[in-house]
């Protein structure tokens, strides 16, 4: 079967997610039901495009990003993602947003991915949203407010369950280093569903152990949501993570539980 024949649910939203966000998601999830219809799992990982961020566009972001690009035109929002880049509606909202989190899960059929984004007023993230496909579960927060769904509290790695990226050239020495500080390590390969993981306590904290591969989409939702849900999310070098329009601008994201619990994984990542 070179198609993946699973259905993508509509996404479960609380009533007073913000229209625009809602409108962007429910657009994600619908493309990305029709691409897995039309397209065979090769021709969602074809690369149809370089991105504004500089790095290839599989064709199932492509498909995605255009179904938000349009709803979010129809709701009068400008639109920051990761392949078209920065589109002005002339409005002081903007969505900043990542079509498809896990591209390469979305396009074999692993369901493990999600569409992400932030409304940022002015230069302000307001209110976040994440939506897993295969699942239509999704996390909404609004900065300064408490989510329903809380981190689990931890403040030590020693016993922690946690999700990292895959070690890349250059950081196997931390990531063995955390792996070996900690209980459990997952890689699931999709940083902002493992960052909702973290937000309700499901895992103890996510890491990117050095590797600078995260741009301001990957985690400006984390942004909102983790603090919300009394965690912390941090840069492993202590780089602030603020609202800019230059995509070649990288992180290394870290979520966890607790303050405490990030500053112990920081501090073991960099030895």
């Amino acid at each position: 079967m070179t198609k993946n024949p699973w259905p993508v649910p509509e996404p479960l939203l609380a009533p007073d997610v913000h229209p625009a966000l809602a409108a962007t998601a429910r657009a994600a999830s619908r493309a990305y039901q029709e691409a897995r219809h039309l397209h065979t799992r090769a021709e969602l990982r074809a690369e149809v495009a370089d991105g504004a961020d500089g790095t290839p566009t599989m064709r199932v972001d492509a498909i995605v990003e255009a179904a938000i690009a349009e709803a979010a035109t129809n709701a009068g929002a400008n639109l920051l993602s990761e392949e078209t880049g920065f589109v002005d509606n002339g409005s002081a909202a903007t969505l900043v947003v990542d079509p498809v989190d896990g591209s390469a899960n979305a396009a074999a059929g692993v369901p493990l991915s999600c569409f992400a984004g932030a409304l940022v007023l002015d230069t302000r993230p307001v209110e976040a949203l994440t939506v897993w496909f295969d699942t239509g579960r999704a996390w909404s927060a609004k900065a300064g407010q408490p989510t329903p769904f809380r981190t689990s509290g931890r403040t030590e790695l020693r016993g922690a369950s946690i999700c990292a990226m895959r070690p890349k050239r250059g950081t196997e020495d931390a990531w063995l280093r955390l792996a070996n500080a900690v209980d459990r390590i997952r890689v699931l390969s999709t940083t902002c569903l493992e960052t909702m993981l973290v937000a309700e306590g499901s895992v103890d904290a996510f890491a990117d152990p050095g590797s600078d591969t995260h741009r301001l989409m990957d985690l400006i939702a984390a942004l909102v949501t983790v603090p919300a849900a009394g965690g912390a999310l941090l840069d492993l070098h202590g780089r602030p993570l603020t609202f800019d329009l230059d995509l070649t601008r990288r992180w290394s994201g870290v979520a966890a539980a607790t303050e405490a619990l990030a500053d112990d994984l920081i501090t073991t990542v960099l030895g």
